[in-house]
């Protein structure tokens, strides 16, 4: 069963950054494409980056040149790099794992879901 724990977000004044982790266990992370997906009061759970299992990397218009996925494998870890921070970032984000990659978009696991972490940008 796949295990997976956000971390990092908080409280943060427009312009800052944030780096947000997702811990996973039970699943070679190596083998698996990866995402990150938020989701404000509101509004659907949209896609934020992802990354196949050779590292390619796509990224929602909004946070292109802003955003920055990654991975450890060696650490079963995920982490999202959050700089230039808008009030409009503002969500619980959440990582997934397993999901299908493509050039365009990437098609979460449903059954692969952290907790959430919550992101507030404030003005």
């Amino acid at each position: 069963q796949v295990q997976l724990v956000e971390s990092g977000g908080g409280l943060v004044q427009a312009g800052g950054s944030l780096r947000l982790s997702c811990a996973v266990s039970g699943s070679t992370l190596w083998i698996n494409a990866i995402g990150w997906f938020r989701q404000a009061p509101g509004n659907e759970r949209e896609l934020v980056a992802a990354m196949s299992s050779g590292g390619r990397t796509n990224y929602g218009d909004s946070v292109k040149g802003r955003f920055t996925i990654s991975r450890d494998n060696a650490r079963n870890a995920v982490y999202l790099q959050m700089n230039s921070l808008k009030p409009e970032d503002t969500a619980v984000y959440y990582c997934n794992v397993g999901g299908t990659y493509s050039i365009s978009t990437y098609y979460p696991s449903p059954a692969n879901w952290g907790q959430g972490t919550q992101v507030t940008v404030s003005s």
